[in-house]
């Protein structure tokens, strides 16, 4: 009678180690799968981010032989202007 008591305690205490093994592994496996989510959206943010940057790099390229491109170009970095016009500066207190 009391070696049955033992084995069913034995069995008792053995299935709850189990239960709590296995359920601590399913939260570590899910706390890395939510890393990895995370991570894979991060890396889809970028490529997106990439994507747009060629485009705009492409599109940069086939426009940079024109004319007003150049035009641009010589204003915002060389403060160049053409020889009839007039350039107002403002200037802030």
């Amino acid at each position: 009678m009391k070696s049955f008591k033992f084995k069913r305690l034995f069995k008792l205490i053995l299935g709850s180690i189990a239960a709590i093994y296995v359920i601590s592994v399913f939260i570590n496996q899910q706390k890395v799968l939510n890393s990895y989510n995370k991570e894979q959206k991060y890396v889809a943010e970028k490529i997106q981010e990439q994507t747009e940057y060629k485009q705009e790099l492409s599109s940069l390229k086939e426009n940079a032989d024109s004319l007003e491109y150049v035009e641009a170009i010589a204003r915002e970095k060389l403060d160049m202007y053409m020889p009839n016009e007039q350039v107002y500066i403002v200037v802030n207190k």
